[in-house]
């Protein structure tokens, strides 16, 4: 399977390329785990991407009744009726009926926030047009008509990655060296009316990952970025991945947190040298996503990477160590911190987690968890769940009585836990739609409570 994996990581890097952000906290009031069953009324995409031309929900992200779905595709599709919808649509979270909101916008979109009363929505990505009107990689647009809200700033000199929306400021991520006429990088604080910088985060982020393999190959190139944000279920912290070697004035690779103070956002001292290792050098960046458990004791992280770049589990015959293709588990204790446990797929990729009091979800391209003695094959002891996969937060194994699976294609990009259930977003790779037991989720499936 090596050589399918190396073909997968030419097409992945359109994955790897952007963010999703994880702007709505982990739900407290349900324990879990969430049905193995998925429901059958949520929209999907309508394209089959049996051509090739894969098309991707990126991020959901529910607002007052709706959920809002971003990415990268052309049409939707409920049930018989299909819907042209250019990389932006909403829909009724408790029926799926989509909406007439269609902001129609001529590029990808990463990520997408909104205000308190959900009346705007802010986009993020690669794109130059909305709704008619020229733009840069961020705008924020009406959710009653689609269109742009003049007054608000529209131009990133970059990727926008991740957008949240945190008390009275919007959170930008990406790969930009400006951002509406601030010199900031990779990461800036903009006001929710203007879009203007308004200085709440300075962090001077910079640096990427320079290394060699275990047979001496160099890394391939990884532009500085903040890629992805999750936070706190108190809203009080931040975490961030992405490609930096220093954030405010600290080290730190791949992951990051902020504490979300009154008037700036500062650096936390929890971290783990763990993060400091490196995987293959076809994916330099490898921690993808992060989760907090409901209580915010535990951290969950859901990695790339393949395998280390050197040490005895470079060599595939080898157990599996380190943190390349795993979920783990991490205390969230202020200051250096080890890994609680560590589950490793195999060398399958992971894009995405999140988690309830009882359960640790994850998504990606995986085919087995519990995988430590195996490379592109299952070993002793792993478990077939592809897809998608739920663990035991306290063991890290996969959790007893619950394994509904999904259609690999590319990997789940976002999954979010609400009190009515678990969102998992993805792609239409070779028609790839099933979902815990059942099709049509090409994209969108929802496992309830």
């Amino acid at each position: 399977m090596l050589m399918l994996r190396r073909k997968l990581w030419l097409t992945v890097g359109i994955l790897l390329a952007v963010g999703i952000a994880s702007a709505v906290p982990a739900s407290a009031a349900q324990p879990g785990p969430v049905s193995s069953v998925a429901v059958n009324w949520t929209p999907q995409l309508a394209t089959s991407g049996t051509d090739g031309s894969v098309e991707i929900v990126r991020q959901l992200v529910p607002c007052g009744a709706n959920m809002y779905a971003v990415g990268k595709f052309t049409q939707i599709k409920r049930f018989s009726t299909v819907y042209n919808r250019n990389n932006a649509f909403s829909f009724n979270a408790t029926t799926g009926v989509v909406t007439s909101w269609d902001p129609n916008v001529n590029g990808t979109v990463n990520s997408v926030a909104l205000t308190a009363d959900c009346s705007v929505a802010y986009l993020g990505g690669l794109f130059t047009n909305v709704h008619g009107t020229t733009v840069k990689n961020i705008t924020a647009v009406s959710t009653a008509t689609g269109a742009v809200i003049p007054g608000f700033g529209s131009s990133a000199g970059g990727q926008v990655s991740a957008l949240l929306r945190s008390g009275g400021h919007l959170l930008v991520g990406g790969y930009f060296s400006s951002i509406n006429n601030s010199a900031r990088k990779y990461m800036a604080s903009l006001n929710l009316t203007t879009g203007a910088d308004d200085g709440y985060v300075n962090l001077n982020i910079s640096g990427n990952y320079v290394y060699t393999d275990e047979q001496g190959r160099p890394n391939k190139p990884n532009a500085s970025r903040v890629y992805n944000f999750t936070l706190s279920p108190d809203g009080t912290k931040l975490l961030a991945m992405g490609v930096f070697t220093s954030v405010g004035g600290v080290g730190r690779r791949q992951i990051f947190m902020l504490d979300l103070g009154p008037t700036s956002a500062t650096v936390n001292p929890w971290y783990s040298t763990e993060f400091d290792v490196n995987c293959m050098p076809v994916q330099p960046f490898w921690l993808q996503d992060a989760s907090w458990a409901p209580d915010m004791s535990k951290i969950y992280i859901a990695t790339t990477g393949y395998k280390p770049a050197r040490g005895p589990a470079y060599y595939t015959f080898n157990p599996r160590s380190g943190l390349c293709d795993v979920t783990a588990a991490y205390p969230t204790t202020p200051g250096l911190v080890r890994n609680l446990w560590i589950n490793h797929t195999g060398c399958d990729s992971l894009y995405s987690t999140a988690a309830d009091a009882n359960t640790v979800y994850i998504g990606g391209h995986h085919r087995w968890v519990d995988n430590t003695f195996g490379c592109d094959r299952k070993g002793t002891g792993a478990t077939d769940s592809p897809g998608m996969s739920g663990l035991d937060p306290t063991t890290g194994k996969i959790k007893a009585g619950f394994n509904p699976t999904k259609g690999r294609g590319l990997g789940a990009t976002d999954m979010l836990v609400t009190d009515a259930g678990l969102w998992i977003a993805s792609d239409n790779q070779a028609n790839v739609n099933q979902c815990a037991g059942s099709f049509n989720h090409s994209g969108i499936c929802f496992l309830p409570y």
